[in-house]
């Protein structure tokens, strides 16, 4: 097999990305750069933590990919009393038979919508995680493989926190993009209210692709080239995070390599077997805001870490064209 991804493997995929999000795009209508990021964490193994107020279509956009790629969908809803077997599953007896057999969770399907997970508990919070990260379950020493491909989108409410976990940071960092769907547009809204709109129907999405092709892709684009000036770009980016005063914790190498992962799969979904600093900065701030950590004094000034950002890619120097 060859060890570089061509430009008709690039092409192809550019096809495929375009395919799927005109699909979910039938049910979730005007929000195609919330889905292309959705689509760039699924290609690139990663899970999306979305923030937003209820009814702004979190659940449809999680169904509709899930619809889209021809897998399975699970919900699940956090609450104070959800225990981590509710999640991962469990060993049950098995009266028939006399055998102990393992009862898999929501967490086994290809997409898995998390909602309100800062309404469980730190241990559920934590079950929920470790598989994100391991993508393995493990009851009573035998472990169990979650599906491939495997995504998590999980969702938060900014606005209402009473009763909620505060997910702490390191497990913030468990989350390769953060982002919001947000209202839609005048225009969008509309078509959204307007009878016999085919928006939020799970059933009109088209199936384009399979599991098993999400996967092959997902594989092939880590082969994606960056070149040296882009990955010092990347590093000189991770560097001016932790030397501003605005910041006690500024971006992980973690961080910065799950930014590279996620530039290798959007430049393939424009086209290209090459990123450029365009990629970075598009990328920056779903990929490294929420793993920055502000100081007091910035917190009780209003700033935030979009903010921080922004100004760091103005500052640092852009790599020249070769």
């Amino acid at each position: 097999m060859s060890t570089a991804i061509g430009d008709g493997e690039v092409l192809a995929f550019r096809d495929l990305h375009t395919r799927l999000g005109d699909a979910v795009e039938t049910a979730v209508r005007g929000k195609r750069d919330v889905i292309d990021l959705v689509l760039v964490a699924m290609f690139a193994g990663g899970h999306v933590l979305l923030e937003d107020v209820p009814g702004t279509g979190k659940t449809t956009l999680a169904r509709a990919v899930a619809g889209a790629l021809g897998g399975v969908s699970r919900r699940v809803q956090f609450t104070p009393d959800l225990l981590p077997s509710d999640v991962t599953g469990t060993s049950v007896y098995d009266p028939q038979t006399g055998q102990i057999r393992f009862r898999p969770g929501p967490v086994f399907a290809n997409i898995v919508l998390a909602d309100e997970i800062n309404r469980a508990a730190a241990k559920t919070q934590s079950a929920m995680l470790e598989v994100m990260e391991e993508r393995t379950v493990t009851v009573d020493g035998v472990g169990h493989a979650v599906p491939d491909p495997f995504l998590v989108v999980a969702t938060q409410n900014p606005i209402d926190l009473d009763g909620t976990y505060r997910l702490p940071e390191a497990q913030l960092d468990r989350f390769m993009l953060r982002t919001s769907i947000g209202y839609p547009s005048v225009d969008d809204e509309l078509d959204v209210l307007r009878p016999g709109s085919g928006a939020g129907r799970i059933s009109g999405v088209r199936t384009v692709s399979s599991p098993r092709e999400i996967s092959e892709f997902s594989r092939r684009l880590s082969l994606l080239h960056v070149a040296d000036p882009i990955l010092r770009y990347i590093s000189d980016l991770g560097a001016a995070t932790r030397s501003d005063g605005r910041l006690r914790l500024g971006a992980s190498t973690r961080g910065l390599r799950v930014l590279v992962r996620a530039v290798q799969v959007y430049a393939a979904s424009r086209g290209r077997h090459f990123a450029v600093p365009g990629d970075v900065q598009d990328l920056a701030s779903p990929v490294l805001a929420h793993r920055l950590v502000l100081t007091r004094e910035s917190v009780l000034s209003g700033t935030t870490t979009d903010e921080v950002l922004s100004d760091v890619l103005a500052t640092v120097p852009v790599p020249k064209p070769a």
